[in-house]
């Protein structure tokens, strides 16, 4: 006869890893508790919730080690290997930034405008590319990142999603003497005095290099500028007055972003809001 974890005791398993999670400072620790229980199990969370599986020996040793992982900070995307961004899922592990909801501003952007030719600058994950070529077919997608294990992450994510053939992945930034009507960035913009106030998740296991941006967070974007009006980037890529470039920010940057694209020739500057209302999107027009 196969052992099981009675339902009662799935209870109880939930409950003491929200007390160990919340006692070490985990923000939800319940939610991680069931992600990681319903990951370990192979069952979704509301037959968890109310009570209605029972667990296998195996599964749940393998909880409990996700537990412990989870208590060392680790996130939550790394331990189970994968997060949700707008349609798609994407893999991930520490070669790259776990992608956030607020990035889903620069899709949006692409949306709107829906671009014959788009490219994703620091594309890490592929999310930005990817969730473009999944919702605009009709788009010619590239996707540039200076990392060499990003970009295994982002052609093994297009791959498993069936996307190989709608994104081309580039190594480094510019590609030579090409145009594009729509230049999306989600470069590094954590400031330097900031990072000892971050979440442990954070500065312990996402990638640092992909984080830190100089003593005010805005050296990538100055450096994507420079590139510009050194005729090595963007006003090579998309010289018409057409252009546009959509960046995301931290809080309380949009303000310096934008007169920095109104310094390098983007006349027509926007900011939008993510959910939480904070000024996350910077657009510049030509």
């Amino acid at each position: 006869m196969t052992l099981v974890m009675p339902t009662s005791d799935v209870r109880q398993a939930l409950d003491a890893a929200t007390d160990a999670l919340r006692a070490v400072g985990i923000e939800d620790p319940r939610l991680d508790a069931e992600v990681l229980l319903a990951e370990a199990t192979g069952h979704d969370r509301a037959a968890l919730v109310a009570g209605s599986v029972q667990v296998q020996p195996a599964a749940a040793r393998l909880f409990g080690e996700m537990v412990r992982r989870r208590l060392r900070r680790e996130p939550v995307a790394y331990i189970v290997g994968r997060k949700g961004f707008r349609g798609i899922e994407l893999a991930v592990d520490r070669r790259v930034l776990i992608p956030r909801p607020e990035t889903e501003l620069l899709v949006e952007v692409a949306l709107e405008r829906r671009p014959a030719s788009l490219l994703d600058v620091g594309t890490g994950s592929g999310a930005i590319a990817l969730a473009v070529a999944a919702e605009l077919p009709e788009c010619s997608v590239t996707a540039t990142d200076t990392s060499p294990a990003a970009l295994e992450v982002a052609r093994a994510n297009a791959e498993r999603l069936g996307l190989a053939g709608r994104v081309r992945f580039l190594a480094g930034t510019f590609p030579e003497g090409e145009g594009f009507d729509l230049v999306l960035a989600n470069l590094p913009y954590v400031e330097e005095t900031a990072w000892p106030s971050l979440q442990p998740e954070v500065t312990e296991w996402e990638p640092r290099v992909a984080l830190l941006a100089g003593p005010d967070g805005l050296d990538a974007y100055r450096a994507l500028l420079t590139a510009a009006a050194g005729g090595r980037g963007l006003s090579r890529i998309a010289p018409d007055t057409s252009t546009t470039l959509g960046v995301e920010v931290g809080e309380g940057q949009a303000a310096a972003v934008a007169a920095l694209l109104r310094e390098s020739g983007f006349a027509s500057t926007e900011v939008r809001l993510d959910l939480a209302g904070i000024e996350r999107v910077v657009i510049g027009k030509r």
